[in-house]
């Protein structure tokens, strides 16, 4: 397992490389550069202004050689400096990377355990009207739109009922916790709602699938209970697909989710990505997908060494 996760990391590193190369190239082919951006934003600004900042900041440069200065840089440790937020990326990055990560998190916890609940449910009683009732739940949270279901939240318990703020992350001037939570609990609904029904459709397929297998009738016909079958034997069988999908979708945690943290003005990851890409903000835009690509890779192996413990007979060599 050693040797394996080595090589796996050593893959990463490479993977992350090229893709820094590739997203850096993609942004500098878009129309423009940072400094057009401030001439059209200050007409007195001169050319000669404009010749002098685009020397200062290397602009004028050849595309790869902008990258391999970048590359050394970030390998420092240092991801230069954001021209949107006139600020080190880092500054920038970290508090939006906790709220999404509070704020995915929250949502993924939620999905995952009533997927896992609903799904098991279901499976149990398969064809049966309680497993129509949950598929037809899931098939309507798969079908609504994100931002259409925000928008019945937002006019329901913020405009109409007046329990919860219709958006933000905190009152300004506030540091309750208590308040941060009132703020989370709409976009964390929508996020739930909106991604619990893809979850329990992969647990319930998974665990009939396990449920039909020759040990689970072994494990009845020795007397199990239908708690110990379910939980010991076949949760277990039918996690093995789950953690798969449960990995692949690992990195929205980190990059954020743009139409939910747009509709309530939530200062995430998905909105910053946005406003660096369209912004030309390269240092920005660049340090935030990469970190959302890690953590996705490093969600896959984590899954990868997942299925050994899961199934016994995963092997490594």
């Amino acid at each position: 397992m050693i040797r394996f996760t080595a090589i796996r990391l050593i893959e990463i590193a490479v993977l992350l490389a090229l893709m820094s190369f590739v997203i850096y190239v993609l942004i500098g082919l878009m129309p423009g550069d940072p400094i057009d951006l401030m001439r059209s934003a200050d007409p007195r600004m001169s050319a000669e202004d404009v010749t002098r900042l685009k020397e200062l900041y290397g602009v004028d440069r050849p595309l790869f050689a902008r990258y391999l200065a970048w590359a050394g840089q970030a390998l420092g440790g240092e991801f230069g400096y954001s021209r949107l937020f006139a600020a080190p990326v880092s500054a920038v990055l970290l508090p939006r990377l906790g709220n999404s990560l509070l704020l995915m998190g929250s949502s993924f916890v939620l999905a995952f355990v009533l997927a896992v609940t609903l799904g098991t449910v279901a499976a149990q009683h398969s064809d049966s009207r309680l497993d129509s009732a949950i598929n037809l739940f899931c098939f309507a949270g798969v079908s609504i739109p994100t931002f259409w279901l925000a928008l019945v939240l937002i006019l329901v318990f913020a405009a109409g009922l007046g329990w919860l703020p219709a958006g933000g992350a905190a009152t300004a001037g506030t540091s309750d916790p208590a308040d941060r939570l009132r703020h989370l609990v709409l976009p964390v609904a929508t996020l739930t709602l909106a991604s619990v029904g893809a979850y329990t459709r992969y647990v319930r397929a998974a665990m009939r699938e396990a449920l039909g297998q020759d040990h689970i009738r072994t494990a009845r016909a020795k007397g199990a209970s239908e708690a110990r079958v379910i939980f010991r034997h076949a949760m277990r069988s039918a996690m093995i697909p789950v953690t798969t999908i449960l990995a692949l979708s690992f990195g929205g945690l980190v990059s954020g989710a743009l139409v939910t943290e747009t509709m309530f003005a939530y200062p995430g990851m998905g909105k910053l990505i946005f406003d660096a890409v369209i912004g030309n903000d390269y240092n920005l835009a660049l340090a935030a997908l990469l970190l959302a690509a890690t953590a996705t890779m490093l969600a896959n192996l984590a899954a990868d060494l997942a299925y050994g413990w899961l199934d016994p007979r995963v092997s490594y060599r």
